[in-house]
């Protein structure tokens, strides 16, 4: 039996600041044996855990879509690990091992109008699926996209570049947002809680997908039920204190559920019958 807690080994081909204060990276990897990267199969709300040889893991999302043929994670600086592995330079050797957990369910997407609501950092994973969603094999089996994403300040938001191709297409509304009023900011100001009532219609038969700080979470679900969608059709990622990946630390459990193996992504349906530790 293979062990779990050996990563697989990967260079680092390419970094991305991603932000002003440059605190924010994102890491385009290369596995060292190209089987081991085929054999890595991923869905869009995964993640993988990332390793410094004598530093320690941490748990990031993955921010590449399966449709690449590469990977990335977007980082940020906050403790031992991701100091460390920002301070690394293109073709340094790093671990990763899994993907681990359940991801966003594209299937269960396709055909559906999808309304997407990002805040700050925890965009990473949702620009997986707005990725694999605008890639041109899939376009075709999902509805309308619309993407809204917030951040507190321009020089916060992540993907600028990504956001530039995406202004520039038909099949995808996005509305960036900030949360105050900026010298030379001419796009909404505000929370995106408050600009889908702008944009959400005909929400019976669509899907909204959340991920943010908790804070924004919690005060998006009330607005998004008022609107209309179904408590099944909200669903949001939930990654926090997550540790080991595989459910075997007891880190992340929330009553008798781990978010790395049964999550990171619920429905809100499925929170309602969960203890309200998240």
């Amino acid at each position: 039996m293979l062990n779990p807690y050996i990563p697989n080994l990967t260079v680092i081909k390419k970094i991305t600041q991603e932000n002003d204060l440059n605190d924010i990276k994102t890491f385009k990897l290369a596995f060292n044996n190209p089987s081991k990267f085929r054999d890595f199969k991923y869905r869009c709300g995964q993640f993988a855990e990332l390793s410094l040889f004598g530093v320690g893991e941490c748990p990031i999302g993955i921010a590449s879509s399966p449709s690449d043929n590469f990977l990335e994670f977007t980082v940020k600086k906050v403790g031992m690990v991701t100091t460390a592995l920002h301070n690394c330079e293109e073709g340094e050797i790093i671990g990763v091992r899994g993907p681990y957990g359940n991801g966003w369910p594209s299937e269960r997407l396709e055909s559906h109008d999808i309304f997407i609501l990002g805040g700050g950092f925890a965009f990473t994973t949702l620009r997986s699926l707005i990725k694999y969603i605008l890639h041109e094999e899939n376009r075709a089996k999902f509805s309308k996209l619309c993407v809204i994403y917030g951040a507190r300040d321009p020089g916060e938001l992540l993907y600028k570049y990504d956001l530039r191709t995406w202004a520039t297409r038909d099949d995808i509304q996005v509305i960036p947002t900030i949360d105050r009023a900026s010298n030379g900011w001419v796009g909404r100001v505000g929370f995106p809680n408050q600009i889908i009532k702008e944009v959400a219609s005909d929400t019976e038969n669509s899907l909204a997908i959340i991920c943010g700080p908790p804070i924004m979470i919690r005060f998006t679900i009330p607005i998004l039920v008022k609107l209309g969608f179904p408590p099944k059709n909200i669903l949001t990622s939930l990654e926090m204190r997550m540790k080991c990946g595989i459910g075997t630390c007891g880190r992340c459990n929330i009553g008798n559920k781990f978010v790395c193996k049964d999550g990171p992504v619920f429905s809100y349906k499925e929170l309602q019958n969960m203890p309200k530790e998240h």
